[in-house]
């Protein structure tokens, strides 16, 4: 029996069983082979079929964020592309125009944002169908998905594309869980929470393990979380990236249907061909990208506000500041004069582990 057709089967009993306490251990195990054939699709050295092994495309990734275009065929992407960056990539009035990934830069705040296009997917992309495998592994790499979708084609779609990247690794505007796994040599399973009257009970976690040959492991959960979030941390291997669902050609509907599209979270509408509200999803997608301005200031100079040093809110302390602009400054780093929000004077002296935040002036003193 074929990988593709164990993961049907299992697909298959999962839908028919029932969602309760009972069942839960049942489905736990159920889930954990799911992940487990599906990470062996994937694998470069066990990939087959048309869509070629797990690697994405060769594209070197430039600037300080990348944001990948993804989308059913013939949805927009390459004529977003071409609008956004002035890159050309190929636009015609039917599918699979695009058969590479296409990049470009869009300039923005002082910023260099990479917008990579990517060819159109289809439905089995994450089972290897198309060039899906190379896509979504791009994708993978980015710090933003958008997602293209045309106003005119059913919103099944939208959860069609949620499912293939899903299917990949991909956890879209969702937070790692708050869940520890801990392998042991002795003791068997243990659950503990802080949680009252959690969603999963030791017998669940005990079959999820069980699947995976872990029979001595602590298990923590900070929050409530489920069998999928138990089995994502078990993996290990899922990426959280945020994404903006881009509803595309609104030039060709009704205003009270528009009205109903923008009931849907995290969403942008835009007309690419018309150049509708483009800035607004540029603005949108640097809300998203959470990235941070600091300026340098040589010593007895003014700061350079033309070529900021562009940080991701996640890793914006001076020590990340300093390994930014070169590695070698931290060996002889003593320590930064900061102007801004992050600090009570202007200027203060910090040290390495300070948190910076937007527009932050830093002048980096070295030791003698």
């Amino acid at each position: 029996m074929t990988t593709m057709q164990k993961i049907k089967d299992i697909e298959d009993e999962m839908a028919k069983t029932q969602k309760n306490k009972a069942t839960m251990g049942h489905l736990g195990m159920l889930k954990a082979k799911l992940a487990k054939l599906r990470r062996e699709l994937l694998e470069p050295s066990t990939g087959k079929g048309g869509g070629g092994g797990g690697d994405g495309f060769d594209v070197t990734k430039v600037g300080d964020a990348r944001v990948g275009l993804v989308g059913f065929p013939s949805v927009g992407k390459s004529t977003l592309l071409n609008k956004l960056t002035g890159t050309f990539s190929e636009v015609a009035a039917y599918e699979f125009t695009t058969l590479t990934c296409v990049p470009g830069v869009v300039r923005y705040r002082g910023a260099k944002i990479q917008l990579l296009d990517l060819p159109g997917i289809i439905e089995g992309a994450k089972d290897g169908k198309g060039r899906g495998r190379q896509v979504i592994s791009t994708a993978r790499t980015c710090n933003l998905i958008l997602i293209v979708l045309d106003c005119l084609k059913p919103i099944s779609h939208k959860r069609l594309i949620e499912h293939e990247l899903e299917g990949f690794g991909i956890r879209l505007n969702k937070k790692p869980p708050q869940l520890t796994f801990r392998k042991k040599d002795k003791g068997g399973i243990s659950l503990t929470t802080t949680v009252a009257n959690p969603k999963l009970d030791v017998e669940a976690v005990k079959s999820v393990c069980s699947e995976y040959r872990i029979h001595n492991a602590d298990v923590h959960m900070r929050e409530d979380c489920d069998i999928d979030e138990l089995v994502d941390a078990i993996e290990g291997s899922r990426i959280y990236i945020p994404a903006i669902y881009v509803i595309n050609k609104i030039d060709q509907i009704t205003l009270e249907e528009l009205e109903v599209m923008s009931r849907l979270p995290h969403y942008c509408p835009v007309c690419a061909y018309q150049n509708w509200n483009l800035d607004g999803l540029v603005d949108m997608s640097w809300d998203y990208l959470d990235l941070l301005r600091i300026y340098t200031k040589p010593k007895g100079k003014l700061p350079d506000y033309n070529e900021p040093v562009v940080l991701p809110r996640m890793h914006s302390s001076v020590e990340d500041f300093c390994n930014r602009i070169h590695k070698g400054i931290l060996k002889q780093f003593k320590y930064a004069l900061v102007w801004g929000t992050s600090v009570k004077h202007r200027p203060q002296k910090v040290g390495r582990e300070h948190i910076l935040q937007d527009e932050d002036i830093v002048q980096i003193v070295k030791r003698v």
